[in-house]
């Protein structure tokens, strides 16, 4: 069974160097070793070389074992920038991602960037995505520029990702109210964290996931709070009547069937989260090449926890083979 990497990311460097002469929302700056800054409200990123040479990263994965990585770009996203701007830094990084998958054949899978911030241009990207470049699905933000992925803006996005069985990874952007997380690198360590957990909840609450229910969706960072806060979602739904509009089943039924990677480093955490969603719902992921990211560690926590080996080889590869209808052959 393969070992697959699901949270990850990558700056093509087409996209770095488009954010250094153009418009960009996106401050950069170069450090004194080379690497990139990417300056953004309440953080900002540091792409090392992990993060834009693909060919030293390819080196990476064979020294750790590790047999795909699933591609993502990060914060802080196309959308952030002008509508125009914003379609066209997605359509780049696609592009992009897709010469990475071709270039090393199983070694690397992409999930789309999207421009989020104009839902009509995401929807005809999500199908060039898919349809095109042999893309899975997309990675969305956990909110877009303080809108709800679960606003109904959204919607037509949604109708195609079902009616594509499309994966929908949501990933962690600037909370709302980021101001009050940018001391002590909050914005990440805290921030993030709960606004993927309100993203969920929000997408199960309103009705999107019940109405679209062909979605795959997938939540990085162990879901944020979603597997310790589950019981208290489903106590709101008995509670409160506004909490049963529009949905017939208490939300846990729902998240349970969302996937959860494992890039929280803690093994009774990963416990609590297989306790809740299922062994087969559990995704191995690294967060490289972030500052707070690791393959050891996420290699050595799933090693840690006590199961069968089946178990084990579900979380590090085949659960996400399964999910992205990937074959189990060597890169």
């Amino acid at each position: 069974m393969p070992i697959i990497d699901f949270h990850n990311h990558y700056y093509p460097p087409a996209y770095l160097d488009a954010l250094k002469r153009g418009s960009s929302r996106v401050k950069v700056t170069v450090d004194a070793d080379g690497n990139p800054w990417l300056h953004y409200p309440g953080d900002y990123n540091i792409a090392v070389r992990g993060h834009r040479d693909i060919a030293y990263r390819d080196g990476v994965l064979r020294e750790h074992g590790v047999d795909t990585q699933i591609v993502t770009l990060t914060t802080p996203g196309t959308h952030v920038e002008e509508p125009k701007e914003a379609m066209k830094l997605a359509t780049l990084v696609n592009d992009e991602i897709k010469k990475a998958m071709d270039g090393y054949g199983r070694r690397f899978v992409g999930l789309a960037t999207l421009p989020l911030n104009d839902p009509a241009a995401s929807v005809k990207e999500l199908r060039r995505a898919c349809e095109d470049l042999g893309m899975r699905g997309a990675m969305l933000f956990s909110n877009v520029n303080g809108v709800a992925l679960s606003d109904k803006r959204f919607w037509p996005l949604n109708e195609v990702a079902n009616d594509l069985r499309a994966v929908l990874y949501i990933h962690p952007t600037n909370p709302v109210s980021v101001e009050m997380m940018k001391e002590y690198w909050l914005m990440p360590l805290v921030g993030f964290l709960f606004d993927t957990t309100l993203a969920a909840a929000s997408l199960v609450f309103s009705g999107v996931v019940e109405r679209f229910p062909r979605i795959r969706w997938v939540l990085t960072h162990m879901g944020g709070a979603i597997p310790y806060l589950a019981e208290r979602l489903d106590r709101g739904y008995r509670a409160f009547s506004e909490c049963r509009t529009n949905i017939p089943r208490p939300p846990s039924d729902y998240l349970r069937t969302f996937y959860y990677d494992t890039v929280n480093f803690d093994p009774d955490a990963v416990r609590l989260a297989i306790r809740f969603a299922g062994v087969d719902r559990i995704l191995a992921g690294s967060d490289y090449p972030h500052q707070i990211g690791s393959i050891p560690l996420m290699l050595e926590t799933i090693e840690r926890l006590k199961l069968e080996e089946s178990e084990r080889a579900a979380i590090l590869g085949g659960n996400a083979a399964k999910l992205l209808s990937l074959d189990h052959e060597q890169p």
